[in-house]
């Protein structure tokens, strides 16, 4: 029974839903297939892997729709359905969907309005209390870290739809720099790239697989094998791509974002840079998983970095976590754009 609520991550890319005693019980992509005449009132007809798998294949009469965008609510209806369907996948009984209290991660660049959208979302979706946590916050929690304690700490969090550097202290936020330009824009780059540089055309899911192909060097040395249509004669076509070709055409992307993030550093308090340098900077989310990201933060910054133990959970994990620890709820509640 939810008798203790859970938290919610609901990212442009993944949505993690976890309960404090439960753990993670949900981790799925924050998609949904829809019927095209169903209207306003229409039911997922698939959420999460399932509706995933239809992108880019989607049947007549069906639509694929992503709830979320550049982190934040964009359409009302569409995130309560989206949000709806996962309380169902979640509880197994009736009862507990009774008015849960939910703790819910945000962007910490999120604007007031977005935060609102959000908050009605969850809350129309059947949540008795909704509470937003920055998802920078959250993640710190969910790895260990004490947001309350008189000490600074430094979090960069590449997501699907931004990517943001947060440093805090005490319960408050010392600064933080935001762009929604993250592991879409990545995405999107590499299909750019197989367009233009050797005429394939790819579909959605095969340009995100390859990027999620390069984490943390999963191609190992070998070569990557892309299938799409060629471009010029029309016919299919079977691309051998090298993991560093890969890393280069990902490359203005990460850099561009690196460099939007590393501007934190020039409002850091002078006080807060040793505590930094002896904590260094954690990073989460999906992007901090490509290969070389730590290094190029490292580069860019200053400080060592390390990266989450568990970076693509982190976030709902201490959402979660913060359901048993009002105080810093309260502390970071009133934190955005």
């Amino acid at each position: 029974m939810w008798s203790a609520g859970f938290g919610i991550d609901l990212g442009t890319a993944n949505t993690v839903v976890c309960h404090p005693r439960r753990g993670i019980l949900l981790n799925e992509p924050s998609v949904m297939v829809v019927p095209t005449d169903g209207g306003r009132g229409r039911r997922p007809l698939l959420i999460g892997h399932r509706a995933r798998e239809l992108t880019g294949r989607t049947p007549v009469g069906m639509l694929t729709v992503r709830p979320i965008r550049d982190g934040v609510v964009t359409d009302l209806q569409t995130a309560r359905t989206f949000i709806i369907g996962i309380l169902h996948q979640v509880t197994r009984r009736p009862w507990e969907r009774f008015r849960p209290h939910a703790v819910t991660g945000v962007p910490a660049g999120a604007t007031g309005l977005e935060r609102q959208a959000l908050t009605e979302a969850v809350e129309e979706s059947g949540a008795g209390r909704v509470d937003l946590i920055p998802e920078p916050i959250a993640g710190a929690v969910g790895s260990g870290i004490d947001p309350l304690e008189p000490q600074a700490h430094m979090v960069v969090d590449v997501g699907g739809g931004t990517a943001e550097v947060t440093a805090f202290c005490f319960g408050g936020i010392l600064t933080t720099r935001s762009c929604r330009v993250a592991g879409d824009e990545m995405t999107i780059a590499l299909y750019q790239y197989l367009r233009q540089e050797h005429q394939l055309l790819v579909g959605e899911l095969t340009a995100e697989d390859i990027k999620m192909r390069l984490r943390n060097g999963h191609t190992g040395d070998g070569a990557l094998m892309v299938e799409g249509r060629d471009l010029v004669s029309g016919r299919p076509k079977l691309l051998t791509l090298a993991p560093g070709e890969v890393a280069e055409a990902l490359r203005p992307t990460v850099d561009g974002i690196i460099e939007t993030l590393a501007n934190a550093l020039e409002d850091l308090p002078p006080q807060a840079v040793g505590d930094i340098m002896q904590h260094g900077i954690l990073a989460f989310g999906g992007g901090s998983l490509l290969e070389g990201f730590e290094t190029r933060l490292e580069d860019a910054f200053g400080f060592s970095v390390r990266l989450a133990e568990r970076p693509l959970t982190c976030v709902g994990e201490g959402a979660a976590a913060c359901l048993g620890n009002p105080r810093i709820v309260s502390a970071y509640a009133g934190v955005h754009g």
